[in-house]
């Protein structure tokens, strides 16, 4: 009887310690699976909603970059969408003042307050003599419609 229990203790333990291992993984892989889907989002402009300090270090930077120039592009450097709007005033000759988020440690914390002043953190965006005029494509949109030539004068 004493090593009946002592194999059913033994295989009790093996079970917790495969149990256990399971849970484990299974937790390794939700990480994994939340981190994939974290890069995701923030690739995509989208991030779940912090608390932004619009009179902070970066808001205040943000806020004194849009009166800058004329045209004034918060981008990324390998957005197509940011290269689309800076083509369209390449086209036009007109001078911007573009800001690439990904090559900028507070690029993040910039799209943030993109956010609180524009309504999403996507970009390009595009702000004309101080006001927000969109993204890619509605500059691309304003051009075709003869409406960004008026927004520039």
């Amino acid at each position: 009887m004493r090593g009946s229990l002592v194999q059913e203790l033994t295989d009790d333990c093996e079970h917790e310690q495969l149990r256990m291992i399971q849970e484990n993984f299974t937790i390794c892989r939700l990480y994994s699976l939340c981190e994939q889907t974290k890069n995701f989002f923030g690739f995509m402009g989208l991030r779940s909603s912090t608390m932004v300090n619009m009179e902070g270090p970066v808001a205040k930077f943000v806020k004194e970059q849009i009166p800058k120039e004329k045209v004034v592009i918060f981008s990324k450097s390998y957005c197509p969408y940011c290269k689309m709007a800076k083509e369209v005033f390449d086209k036009l000759s007109q001078k911007y003042y573009a800001l690439e988020l990904d090559q900028r440690e507070d690029g993040e914390e910039i799209q943030d307050v993109l956010k609180e002043i524009t309504g999403a953190r996507s970009v390009p965006r595009v702000f004309i003599n101080g006001n927000f005029v969109g993204g890619g494509s509605d500059v691309k949109a304003l051009q075709e419609k003869g409406e960004l030539v008026k927004l520039l004068q």
